[in-house]
Formats: structure tokens, sequence, C-alpha cells
């Protein structure tokens, strides 16, 4: 007669994981018709104030990058330098397209525009640095890492033209 003996000493463990797995569940939504409605004004505030959107140039910027991680190179390169003639604004964003640029010249083994490129990033923004990994990377690294360590070149003055 251990039988009903079981039966009756698992029912606290049944009840106990019951109790576990209902702790689990989701908790029903919230009554949306008890949510105050929006007034007029507020759902009119809400359409004169759109959501910042990104610009055309950044929109290039973000596909560029995006092209480039997908190993698209020339159709990065496309977008990285429409990006930069929509003109973005902001120098970190400059940096970037250009550093993405001096990525794609530098793994196409053309070292002067990798180099130009990237003195075009730092000219943006003078405190631009690559991250660890892409200063580590065996390609570009040393390119970087040259030009950062060089003194900064001056520019070359043109005459003034005379009438």
């Amino acid at each position: 007669m251990t039988m009903p003996l079981i039966r009756h000493a698992a029912l606290p463990a049944l009840a106990a994981l019951s109790l576990f797995v209902a702790g689990c569940a989701t908790p029903p939504a919230a009554d949306t018709a008890a949510a105050p409605a929006t007034t007029p004004a507020a759902e009119t505030k809400a359409a004169a104030a759109p959501a910042a959107t990104p610009s055309k140039a950044q929109q290039e910027l973000a596909a560029g990058v995006a092209s480039y991680e997908n190993g698209q190179h020339k159709n990065a390169a496309r977008q990285l330098q429409a990006a930069l003639d929509a003109g973005l604004e902001s120098k970190a964003e400059l940096a970037q397209a250009h550093k993405y640029l001096a990525f794609i010249h530098c793994v196409s083994r053309r070292e002067k525009q990798c180099r130009d490129e990237f003195r075009k990033a730092l000219d943006a923004d003078p405190d631009f640095a690559l991250t660890p990994a892409e200063a580590g990377h065996p390609t570009w690294g040393p390119v970087f890492r040259k030009l950062k360590a060089a003194p900064a070149a001056k520019p070359a003055t043109k005459p003034a033209k005379t009438k």
C-alpha cells in the first residue's frame, strides 16, 4: 500500500513545479482601452517634429560600411565617396569614411591612396585612432602607425596670383 503514499508525496512537488512554470509565463498585456487617448494637439505636435532621420550623407556612409563589412569593396568605395560628396558634417563621420576608404586601398595594394585616406581621416579628426584590432592589422596597421608617428606635413602654399 505504498502506492497511495507515493502519489500523495508527489503532489507537493507537482504543485511547486506548476508554480515555478507559471512564474515563467508572460504577463497579460495591459488593457489598451484604459490608456489615455492622445489629444489632437499632441498628434499635430508629434507630426510637426518628425524623428531625426539620417541625412543622405549618413545613409551613404552606413551603406558603405555595410558593403565593406560584406566584402563588397568596390560598392563600398562608391558609397563612401558618395557620403563624402554629399557633405558629411561631423569630424567622426568624415574620419570614418576616410578610414574605410583607406582600408579598401590598403587591401588592394594601393599604399599611396591608403596613406592619403588615413591622412584625410586625421585631418578631419586629429584625435582619430584605429581600434586595437584595426591597428594590429598586418596590411594597414603599419601604414597608419607610420603616418601617425610622422610629424604633420605642412600643406604647400600656393603663390598668390598677380594680375
